[in-house]
């Protein structure tokens, strides 16, 4: 009896010194930076990994997406980045990184341009917000440690973005992406029609830029390129409304020869199936900046 309990005594103590020897990281979620472009400040959430405070390493970075109704604090309440990110790396899965969550549902709501330039986030996103997160946080610059992921209007986003700058991003993961598939010459003439301010060539050249189905499908050689220099990792959960345009862009994908990763796991359009699929591209993206 008293080596059993000697034993167990000894057990318990390996398991209170490995939850103390295992490191938090820290999450900020009321951050703001002046924006000239929009003029306003923005909102920001961030993410630091355990060994931030203690270390003068620079480390790569995540800017993760929200959707739709929610902003900046979303995968801060609802995803539950910090413990899911403080778990990833503390076993090793994922490497240390910093996560950044914008705001995309202040006054207006989106990720891109409009078309007469009255919002212009993403400009803002390229022009303002990443420069200032590299230069007030120890972040390395390079491509290859830079990724974007997102959900729902954050995967649209992330697909769009990585698109649009390829040469930004080492990966890019869409969680259940809402990706325009629409008729864009019929969704321009209703548009023409509404305001006379608006002219068809420019309005349809705007919609197919944010047409991920139409860039892949119309794509160059110089584009597929670009493109597949990007780890491409798509995830759309089976009962998902979004299920068919992620479907669709798959195959898009492969016949073009585009190289991505491509999960359809049982979910649907939920926070459930969104934290599940974190961990998942976390690890994912630390094997990009480990090239």
């Amino acid at each position: 009896m008293k080596k059993l309990i000697l034993l167990l005594s000894v057990a318990a103590m390996v398991v209170l010194q490995s939850g103390a020897s295992a490191q938090t990281g820290t999450v900020q979620d009321e951050l703001s930076m002046k924006s000239e472009i929009l003029n306003m400040d923005r909102k920001y959430a961030i993410y630091l990994p355990p060994d931030y405070e203690t270390s003068n390493r620079k480390y790569p970075v995540l800017y993760l997406l929200h959707g739709a109704g929610d902003d900046q604090s979303g995968w801060v309440q609802f995803g539950e980045v910090l413990h899911i990110a403080d778990k990833a790396i503390n076993e090793g899965k994922a490497t240390p990184m910093i996560i950044v969550m914008p705001d995309a549902n202040s006054v207006r709501r989106g990720y891109f341009n409009d078309l007469k330039g009255e919002y212009r986030y993403e400009d803002y996103f390229f022009e303002e917000l990443i420069p200032f997160i590299e230069k007030t946080y120890r972040v390395r610059t390079e491509k290859r440690y830079r990724a974007i992921s997102g959900l729902s209007m954050g995967g649209g986003g992330t697909f769009i973005y990585a698109l649009h700058r390829p040469d930004l991003f080492a990966a890019a993961c869409p969680l259940s992406g809402a990706l325009r598939s629409s008729d864009d010459e019929e969704t321009a003439k209703r548009m023409v029609e509404r305001d006379s301010s608006l002219n068809m060539e420019d309005t349809l050249k705007h919609l197919r830029s944010l047409n991920p189905h139409w860039q892949i499908n119309n794509a160059t050689d110089e584009q597929k390129r670009a493109w597949s220099s990007v780890r491409w990792y798509i995830d759309c959960g089976d009962d998902d409304f979004l299920y068919e345009g992620n479907a669709q862009i798959h195959i898009a994908m492969k016949k073009k020869e585009i190289p991505h990763e491509y999960r359809v796991r049982d979910g649907g359009h939920t926070w459930d199936y969104w934290r599940s699929a974190l961990p998942t591209v976390l690890e994912f993206i630390s094997k990009s900046f480990h090239q």
